[in-house]
């Protein structure tokens, strides 16, 4: 299939979108306020800041110039560069590797749909020992996890099959704004709590002296979980990408609303 042959994303409103519903994840809202608060707070955000200037930006920006370049999947646009060199394997593993994270996320996601009818019925209003109670209770069960592992499926194959425009991006517009809200709902709710200010504090104080080499090599990985890079999806994406596409520009924006997502979670949580 020639580049003319392929869609496009139909505004770069709906590249930004789409693009960074798939960086944003369980790196964000669970891994990095738990990082952060386990390496220094604010040190350690820094730190993090500091990997996706200095390595996370390049790299998306490759990775996009590869999967425009290549107008194809992950393994062939690799292919098509490398022109028959051992490194063209390198976008197979992008592609294991997209499909080994997607056997535990299609089940957390799943979980996620069952939490949002529990919720919807009033199942999960009690006591923190209760809720803790249902999950243990429906994570054992042999039926409902994988009833929702496999809706989820269907839900998501459903919205690939209507294609970039109809399908992914449409969605997105609708999901990504959505997911804004809530964040937003969540951390002013949370805000208000009594006390806080503490764990304000807790997120946001610096405590350089838990900063090692180990705090750099986690905030550099967390760096390169959070934007997927290497994860196949966003070479993918860039294979849809118009020419007129400011590559750099939309890495910065990705990274941006992929930051303010993990420190809304952060506050959210903390």
């Amino acid at each position: 299939m020639n580049n003319e042959q392929r869609a496009n994303f139909g505004s770069k409103l709906g590249v930004i979108l789409a693009t960074a519903g798939s960086a944003v994840g369980l790196g964000n809202v669970w891994r990095f306020p738990y990082m952060a608060g386990q390496n220094g707070g604010a040190a350690f955000i820094l730190i993090y800041i500091g990997c996706v200037l200095l390595l996370g930006l390049p790299c998306m920006v490759a990775e996009f110039i590869i999967g425009r370049h290549g107008a194809s999947n992950t393994a062939r646009a690799y292919s098509k560069l490398a022109n028959g060199k051992p490194w063209k394997y390198v976008g197979y593993l992008g592609v294991l590797t997209g499909f080994l994270i997607t056997g535990y996320y299609a089940v957390v996601a799943g979980w996620c749909l069952q939490y949002i009818l529990a919720s919807g019925v009033g199942h999960l209003q009690g006591s923190p020992s209760y809720v803790a109670e249902y999950f243990s209770t429906f994570s054992q069960s042999a039926f409902k996890p994988v009833f929702w592992t496999v809706a989820i499926l269907l839900l998501v194959h459903w919205i690939i099959i209507h294609g970039v425009r109809c399908g992914i991006e449409k969605t997105s517009k609708l999901f990504m704004p959505l997911l804004f809200v809530l964040l937003l709902i969540v951390v002013v709710s949370s805000c208000l709590l009594p006390n806080a200010g503490k764990g304000i504090n807790f997120l946001f104080y610096p405590d350089f002296s838990k900063v090692s080499k180990d705090v750099f090599l986690g905030a550099l990985g967390q760096s390169f979980y959070s934007l997927s890079i290497g994860m196949g999806c966003i070479c993918t994406y860039a294979s849809y990408f118009s020419r007129q596409t400011n590559l750099l520009k939309s890495a910065v924006q990705i990274s941006v609303i992929d930051s303010a997502i993990a420190v809304l979670a952060g506050l959210m949580i903390f």
